[in-house]
């Protein structure tokens, strides 16, 4: 059962998503979250509390995602370009809810964007050795992440067998690096 914050928050997600920041209103979150105005005030006094909100679960995904790319098996590299696909998972949620609020000019929303996108890059900077290969693989997942929001958007998800090709990219680009680091 999820609390009342969350389903508040995930209205607000799924609104700023679905129907942009100037119809996210606190009626229509409320609605949507099926909470009482007062109930919604409880938790979000304006808002501009709303989006800080929305802003700090992103924040917390992304570092959750983080801590995942750093540890992954496979590698931090391939991690990302694996993970680089609109699955409709909190994460995905909450990033593409918080880029509809930085298109509206909200600071915080392009601040809780671009930390999370330069802890990516940080990571692969770290794991790869070399930031222009970093950015390769990082402009790699995020094209990839583009594509699979837009097709999902219009109704085609791309499957994930598709990326395999790319993922054997990934490991030439990873090997011929190390090759040239020795």
């Amino acid at each position: 059962m999820t609390s009342s914050r969350d389903r508040i928050l995930d209205a607000y997600a799924d609104l700023l998503i679905t129907e942009g920041e100037r119809q996210a209103t606190l009626d229509a979150v409320a609605a949507r979250a099926d909470v009482s105005k007062g109930g919604l005030l409880y938790h979000f006094p304006s808002k501009d509390r709303l989006a800080a909100g929305l802003c700090e679960r992103l924040t917390a995904l992304a570092a959750e995602d983080a801590q995942a790319m750093r540890t992954a098996t496979e590698g931090p590299a391939r991690y990302y370009v694996r993970s680089s696909q609109y699955a409709d998972t909190p994460l995905d949620r909450a990033l593409v809810a918080t880029s509809r609020l930085r298109q509206s000019g909200d600071v915080r929303a392009r601040d809780a964007i671009e930390v999370a996108s330069d802890t990516w890059l940080g990571i692969l900077h770290e794991a790869l050795g070399d930031i222009d290969v970093a950015r390769a693989v990082k402009l790699m997942g995020d094209g990839l992440y583009y594509n699979a929001l837009n097709r999902a958007a219009g109704g085609h998800p791309l499957s994930e067998e598709a990326d395999e090709g790319l993922l054997d990219v990934v490991d030439r680009i990873t090997r011929t690096h190390d090759g040239l680091r020795r």
